[in-house]
């Protein structure tokens, strides 16, 4: 991840919220690729939707989070699935 852009999104993120807030994680993996993000975060129970053609799966994940760069972590994280777009 570009460090400008980081450096962005953390600004954004204590713009927008007051630390520890929830913060809901939204991610599209292939199909057969959920269980790799799963795996990053095993105490969080996500919610997960198929694409209509079943292609990829939409999971979402509400997780308290104390600071930005907590969320920043998360994505970094996340980053390492193969085929993950971030929302």
């Amino acid at each position: 991840m570009d460090e400008q852009w980081i450096n962005g999104f953390r600004e954004k993120l204590d713009q927008h919220y007051t630390w520890p807030s929830l913060y809901i994680f939204k991610f599209i993996v292939p199909k057969g690729k959920e269980g790799d993000l799963k795996q990053l975060f095993p105490l969080h129970t996500p919610t997960e939707k198929a694409s209509k053609q079943g292609n990829y799966t939409s999971i979402t994940m509400q997780m308290m989070m104390p600071s930005s760069d907590a969320v920043i972590e998360v994505y970094v994280k996340a980053s390492q699935v193969e085929g993950i777009v971030a929302l």
